[in-house]
This record gives structure tokens, C-alpha cells and sequence, in this order.
């Protein structure tokens, strides 16, 4: 086919894709719909020119049309991987793994139990040999995702349900084509009746194959990078390379999923990118790659729909029946899943709760796309499968993906309105006109200003301030006197608020570097889960996700035994310096929020509203600075290096500032520009540059916190250091139980604990002891001891403890302190230990 031809054919397809979004929402139909129907005419009239006798005029453009190079390879190793690298690049994993249960169920088992739904259901209803049924199965059982999420962000539906839909979609698609592959396979040699097993066998090797070559590909393409960080040029075209580089190589190299390859490359990228790449590189390489999938994504669906008319060309009467049996066959299986499944999950509380109005849109979201009609062209295509067999994929894969487009896709958003997935809860309802008081009342204060600043006519300044100020104290008396807000409601309101200026704030924050790319997405996911945590649950919501923002994790927890029971400390290493900056971070963030409570939020709720969200605040900032005095008692010196390298980075965004403010103005041309940028450039990347972290458990400096061991000297502290082991217990934690064998003395470096004993409870802080009196009196009443904040403990054992209290007088005097503060008598203390000492 000529070059010209084709160049005209592409140039005018872009032509299409423009106009398709404006009419999608004109029309309001899903994108992906209006694509599809567009290809289908494009392609059906196509064929009706050339075989109509009215006129020869446009028969060439018909032809070019008809014999433009669509092979399934351009599908499969062109657009496909540019579609799945960028959803991976634009997904918040974090996000999405409190609800990655629900997510592989859908993603995995979903697609399985289509298959063999589909599979099983058309070898009873048709003569293709069971093969042939489950490559079909495989084929129709890969979602979609593009024209669902158009729809639920246009009408603001639950962001979660858009993750579910999301995660499903990217990684079901690996699974499909993954099967398809494997039932392909059996297709091409001939084996009608393949065996499960030999079927299930293969499968892991496939996905384990491919995420292994993904992951690689990705951990090289990212030190590459690391290397070109100052050319943001440079790293976007390595990243365009990626997700091809892995895809070629784990199916024509290792023989497994290219599939699962891009995706486990997209998802180490996603996850290791934002720490090892300048933000604004990570930005521009992200919005790169929103394009070339805008792009790729668009046209392979109008492509796709160019063939649909030749796929449906020898369709039969029969053929619909079965057309019909696909349908009822993927309907069963993904009710099976969404209604059974996933509630006995949930009942047994492996899952989160999937909501039955989400799990009903999720069911009837399920729509096919270009995927499942570029896999069954790859059908189509090949030399080595019987032509009934082809005919049917591509009148069965064809059928089906219509049906999901027109009928699914056209009455989608209706179903998500008579669910109510389109309406704002109550309290969103509220919220929005908090926003609008709140707005309105900057708004007046701003146009105040600039009346007076351009000195306007008084009479029409006076006339439209009265219109406004109308509208304003409409707007205030709303949000102020609604009765379906309740206090406890106007709590939830703030907090949302507060949260979502705290996130507003941390984006400020990295966008003038003062928050560093590797805390940027760990700081945003826990704003993103108090307004959520506050949205879904009130105060005990936000309070929760407050906890959870500064707990030791599962990773730490990990890390630390690693570290004390192999001695591998490079994990916790790593860790404990991300919890610095991390808790530094937070405590920068804090801080800024006080006054967005007496600015904005005491405005629309009142006095006590914002007393109670400042309170709350305070004691926010108080679990902070604890778990960050706790770290810096651990390892001295090293928040101060943090402190440091942030008044650096401050500056140097400082001086940019500056110099750009210069070249705007004009007073530095552009030679001068290039030259203090590419000094300052220099200098930043000194800056960015974390300290390591010496991770020697300072425990000299610990033991000098207690006043017992202040007055050691030097020899006796080196030999009590050596006998303290350290632990850190998060807030919660039991660290001594009622009927626990007592075996050591523990010593509080930081944070606090609360004993409770004979049901008296009573809380020690830094620098108190405990468990002492339990091995010192006899007969003394046990005691539970829980941590009521991040602690850090020195813990002594029983043998070395009763040696250093002959030893040391300051540790009996201790000892005696601490019985009187609980009522016990000291002298009969001490004496119990005498007579069995």
C-alpha cells in the first residue's frame, strides 16, 4: 500500500479521534462507544462504496481504507504495551492494595471461571472441540476499563469503586491473554480435548516468567535513569523503551507472558521512580505517557471497529444463539463471583466489603474492547487454525463486544443512577455547601481589594456588593442552619476539610522540593486515607488513619527481625531513615494547619467545631514529636542532618524562585538564565542526597537519659550498655501480660505505657522503670503493661538487673522512687530482696 495512502488514512483517523470526545460528551456516551460506532460506519461504508454502481469517486479511498495493514501484531506489540504501562504509571498502589482482595478475585478468578464458563457452555451448545471454546472463552473474558471510568469520573461515583474497576481491568488483561495464549497453542496443534492440568501447569510459569523478566527490565531501566537524572529528555525515552524491551524479551526470549512482564514493569517503576527521579522529571514523564496512551488507546479502538464489518460478514442465523451463550455464559460467571464469592469473603473477613450497589455496577461495567477484538483477529490470522474455528472466534468475540458496547455501555450511566452511585451521600451534600460558603467568602474579600485597588465607580461597587453579599448570607445561613446536620456531622465536615488542605499543603510542599519525591507519595496516601478514614467513619475514622500514619508497619516489623535474627540491618536501615524523614515531614505538614482551622474552618462550623479539630490537631503534633524524640534518642545527630538538608533545598528553591522572577522580568537573558541553573542544578543534587544513617544502637547515650545511670563513669556504662537490649513496641502493643513469665526489667527511653494492675491503671513516661517490683517484692500483685504511643525500651534481664542493683546505689534509690509514686512501702521492698538475696 502506498506510504502516501497510508499517512492520509492515519492523519484522518486522528481527525475522528478529536471529534469523538467532544461528541461522546456531547452525546453523553462512554468515548470508547463513540470510537466503536464511528469505525464501524467508517468501515461499513467503506464497503458499501466499493461495491455500489452510484459512483467510482471514492472507490480509492475505500480501498486504502479496507487494505490498511491492520495485523494483530501492530495490536499486541505496538498499543498494547504503551495501554498497560501507562494505567501501571497512574496507579496509586498503595491506594489500591486495601482493596486488593476484591481486585485479584475479579482479576484472576473472575477470568478463569469466564473461561471455563464460556468454554464449557459452547462445546455442549456448538461442534467446536473444547480447545477451540475455551480460546474463545479466554478471548471474551478481558474487561475494558476505559469507557467505565470515563463514565463514573464524569459523574463524580465513589473513587473506589474506579480503583476496583481499574485494578481489575489492567491486571485481568494479563491473565486473559495469558490463557489465550496457552489454549492458542493447544488450538494450533491440534489437541481438541486439552487436559486442566497440563493447563494449569503451564499457567504459573507463564505469570512468574514474566513478572521476573518485567521486574529486571524495570530495576535496569530505573539505574539507567538514575544516571541521566539531569536530562529529563533523556529519562522519558528510556521509559518509552521499557515496556516494549520487556514485552519482546519475555515472550520471544524467556517464552512467558509479555503481558505480565509490562505490567510488573510499569508497577516497579511506579514504585521505585518517584524516589530515584527530580519530581518535575517524574511529572513530565507521567503526562508523556497519559498522551501516548490517549493516543494508542483511541486508535486501536477505531481500528479495531474498522473490522468489524469484515468479521460479521459471514454471519448465520445460528450464530446468534450462540452469540447469546457467550453473553450468558460471562453474565453467570461474574455473578458468581461478584455475589457469591466475594460476600463469603467477605463474611470470613479475608475481604473488605464490596457494597452490593458497587458490585452491581462492577457486573453490568464489565464491557469488552479492542483487546478482545485484536485477539481474535490474532485467531483470524493465523495459517494453522481450521477455518470454521476462525470464523466463529471472530463472529462470537465480534457479537459480544457489541453487545457490551451498545447495550452495556449505552444504559451504564442510567444503571449507576438508579443505583444512586451518581448522587452525593448527605454528607457530601453538606460539604458542598461548606465549599460554597467558605468560597464566597474569599471571593468577597478578594473583590474588596480589587475595588479598592482600581478605585471603581462607587454606585455600581455598592449595587453589586449587595447582590453578592445577598447571595453570600443565603450561602452562609445554608451551611450554618441546615437541619440535617447534625454536630457530629459538621465534625466529619471539618475534618474532611482539614484533611484535604493537608493534602493541598503537601503538594505545595513537593512542588517547592521542601518535601523530598520518596516521602511525596507516602505523605499523600495518608492524607488520602484521613479523608476517607473521616469521610467513612467520622472522628474514629480520621483518629484511626492518624494511628496508622506513624505505626510501625508490618515492613518494620519484618525489617526488624531480619535484622535481629540474621543481622541483615540493610532493610531496617532504610526503613528507620524513611521513618525520620517521614515524621519530619509530617511535623513540617502539621504545623501549617492550625491556621486553616481559625481561618477557614471556624468561619462555617463555629468556635467549638474548630476547638475540638485543634485539639485533635494538637495531639497529632504530639504523637509526632514523640515517635521523632523516641528516634532521635536512638540515633542523635541524625533529624538535625535532616533538618539541614531541608534549609538547603529551601534555599536553593529559594534562589530559583528568584531567578526565574529575574529572566520574567528581564533583567537576565537567557545565556545568563542556562548558566545559574545548571550551577544551582549542580548544587541540588548535593542537597537532594539523603545522610546515611549510622545504625549503631546508641545505647550510651540511652542509658545517660536515666537518672539512676547519669553519674556512671564510663567503664560501668560501656558494661550496662552491653547488657540493655532494645525493642520497639508500637502504640497498643502488650508488652507484659497478667499470666506472662517475668523475665526482664524494662526501662523507658520514650514514648509511654499504661499498667494496669488490681484495676487501678496508672501511665509512666520517659525515664520511669517497670516490672521491677514483680521480681523484687513477693507475692506482688501481676501487672498487664500496654504501650499507649510509640515506645522505645531498654530492656534488662532479671540476672544482670538484681547484680546491678547491689552495685549501683542510684538504681535502689530509682527503685525506692518508683515504689513510693504506686503506695508500695520501699523498705519492705528492698528488704524481700535482701532476705533472698
Amino acid at each position: 500500500m502506498d506510504i502516501v495512502l497510508i499517512t492520509a488514512v492515519i492523519a484522518s483517523l486522528f481527525v475522528v479521534i478529536g471529534a469523538a470526545e467532544p461528541l461522546a460528551a456531547r452525546l453523553r456516551l462512554p468515548y470508547s462507544v463513540i470510537l466503536a460506532v464511528l469505525g464501524i460506519l467508517i468501515g461499513s461504508g467503506a464497503i458499501f462504496f466499493l461495491r455500489t454502481d452510484l459512483t467510482d469517486a471514492l472507490n480509492p479511498v475505500a480501498e486504502a481504507i479496507l487494505k490498511f495493514p491492520i495485523r494483530s501484531n501492530v495490536f499486541l506489540y505496538v498499543f498494547l504495551p504503551t495501554l498497560l504501562f501507562q494505567a501501571t504509571l497512574g496507579m496509586n498502589l498503595r491506594r489500591m492494595l486495601d482493596d486488593w482482595v476484591p481486585i485479584m478475585v475479579l482479576a484472576i478468578l473472575a477470568v478463569i471461571l469466564a473461561t471455563f464458563s464460556v468454554g464449557y457452555a459452547l462445546s455442549w451448545a456448538s461442534p467446536l472441540p473444547l480447545a477451540a471454546c475455551l480460546l474463545i472463552g479466554a478471548i471474551v473474558s478481558t474487561t475494558d476499563p476505559s469507557a467505565v471510568v470515563s463514565i463514573f469520573r464524569s459523574i463524580s461515583a465513589p473513587r473506589r469503586l474506579s480503583r476496583i474497576i481499574e485494578g481489575e481491568s489492567l491486571l485481568n488483561d494479563a491473565a486473559a491473554i495469558a490463557l489465550f495464549g496457552l489454549f492458542m497453542g493447544f488450538v494450533m496443534l491440534g489437541i481438541p480435548d486439552p487436559k486442566l492440568g497440563d493447563a494449569i501447569a503451564q499457567f504459573p510459569v507463564l505469570i512468574m516468567g514474566g513478572a521476573l523478566a518485567g521486574w529486571l527490565a524495570a530495576r535496569i531501566a530505573v539505574w539507567i535513569m538514575s544516571l541521566f537524572s539531569a536530562h529529563e529528555l533523556a529519562l522519558t525515552s528510556v521509559s518509552v523503551a521499557l515496556p516494549y524491551l520487556a514485552y519482546i524479551g519475555s515472550e520471544q526470549i524467556i517464552g512467558a507472558s509479555g503481558v505480565i512482564a509490562v505490567v510488573a514493569a510499569g508497577l516497579t517503576l511506579n514504585l521505585t521512580g518517584p524516589g530515584r527521579l527530580p519530581p518535575h522529571a517524574w511529572v513530565n514523564l507521567r503526562e508523556v505517557w497519559d498522551l501516548l496512551a490517549h493516543w494508542a488507546g483511541a486508535l486501536i479502538f477505531i481500528l479495531a471497529a474498522l473490522l468489524i464489518p469484515r468479521l460479521l460478514a459471514d454471519v448465520r442465523i445460528e450464530d446468534f444463539a450462540l452469540i447469546g451463550v457467550v453473553i450468558l455464559a460471562a453474565f453467570a460467571a461474574r455473578v458468581v463471583i461478584l455475589f457469591g464469592l466475594l460476600p463469603f469473603l467477605t463474611f470470613l473477613r479475608v475481604s473488605p466489603a464490596v457494597e452490593r450497589p458497587y458490585r452491581t455496577a462492577i457486573l453490568w461495567g464489565g464491557l469488552r474492547g479492542a483487546v478482545t477484538l485484536a485477539l481474535a483477529l490474532a485467531v483470524t490470522e493465523s495459517l494453522r487454525v481450521p477455518v470454521e474455528v476462525k470464523r466463529l472466534v471472530g463472529i462470537l468475540a465480534t457479537g459480544f463486544t457489541l453487545f457490551t458496547l451498545l447495550v452495556q455501555g449505552t444504559t451504564l450511566r442510567s444503571v449507576i443512577g438508579w443505583l444512586g452511585l451518581d448522587r452525593l451521600s448527605p454528607i457530601d451534600e453538606a460539604m458542598s455547601r461548606q465549599v460554597v460558603a467558605v468560597a464566597l467568602q474569599t471571593v468577597r474579600e478578594d473583590v474588596a481589594r480589587t475595588t479598592e485597588d482600581y478605585a471603581l465607580t462607587h454606585d455600581v461597587v455598592r449595587s453589586e456588593a449587595k447582590v453578592f453579599g445577598d447571595r453570600l448570607e443565603t450561602a452562609v445561613k445554608t451551611a450554618e442552619d441546615s437541619e440535617d446536620i447534625l454536630d457530629r456531622d459538621r465534625i466529619t465536615l471539618g475534618l474532611i476539610a482539614l484533611a484535604g488542605f493537608e493534602r493541598d499543603t503537601i503538594l505545595n510542599r513537593v512542588h517547592e522540593r521542601t518535601i523530598s519525591a520518596r516521602m511525596a507519595e507516602k505523605t499523600l496516601l495518608d492524607a488520602d486515607r484521613l479523608i476517607e478514614g473521616a469521610r467513612s467513619d467520622g472522628r474514629a475514622g480520621y483518629q484511626r488513619a492518624a494511628r496508622r500514619s506513624i505505626a510501625y508497619g508490618r515492613a518494620f516489623r519484618a525489617a526488624g527481625l531480619l535484622h535481629s535474627k540474621l543481622r541483615l540491618s540493610a532493610p531496617l536501615v532504610r526503613l528507620t531513615a524513611d521513618r525520620f524523614e517521614l515524621l519530619l515531614s509530617q511535623r513540617l505538614t502539621l504545623r501549617d494547619l492550625g491556621s486553616f482551622i481559625e481561618g477557614r474552618i471556624r468561619r462555617i462550623h463555629g468556635r467549638r467545631v474548630a476547638g475540638l479539630l485543634s485539639n485533635m490537631l494538637s495531639r497529632r503534633i504530639e504523637l509526632v514529636e514523640t515517635a521523632l524524640d523516641g528516634l532521635r534518642l536512638q540515633y542523635p545527630g541524625y533529624a538535625e542532618e535532616l533538618e539541614r538538608r531541608f534549609i538547603k533545598r529551601t534555599t536553593l528553591r529559594f534562589e530559583e524562585r528568584e531567578y526565574e522572577a529575574m529572566r520574567e522580568d528581564g533583567l537576565i537573558g537567557a545565556e545568563v538564565y542556562t548558566t545559574l541553573m545548571h550551577d544551582l542544578t549542580r548544587r541540588r543534587a548535593t542537597a537532594e542526597g539523603r545522610p546515611p544513617l549510622d545504625f549503631a544502637v546508641k545505647r550510651f547515650e540511652l542509658i545517660k537519659q536515666f537518672p539512676p545511670f547519669a553519674d556512671l563513669d564510663a567503664k560501668s556504662v560501656r558494661r550496662l550498655g552491653r547488657a540493655l537490649k532494645t525493642r520497639y513496641v508500637n502504640a497498643g502493643s502488650i508488652i507484659l501480660r497478667k499470666d506472662g513469665a517475668l523475665k526482664h526489667v524494662f526501662f523507658i527511653a520514650s514514648g509511654a505505657v499504661e499498667l494496669e494492675i488490681a484495676g487501678q491503671i496508672s501511665r509512666l513516661g520517659r525515664a520511669d522503670m517497670f516490672g521491677q517490683v514483680s521480681i523484687l517484692m513477693k507475692n506482688a500483685p501481676r501487672s498487664e503493661v500496654r504501650a499507649i504511643a510509640p515506645t522505645t525500651l531498654l530492656v534488662l534481664d532479671v540476672a544482670q538487673f538484681q547484680i546491678l542493683l547491689n552495685k549501683i546505689p542510684a538504681l535502689r534509690s530509682a527503685v525506692r522512687a518508683s515504689a513510693e509514686k504506686r503506695g508500695i512501702d520501699p523498705d519492705a521492698l528492698l528488704e524481700d530482696f535482701s532476705t533472698e538475696h
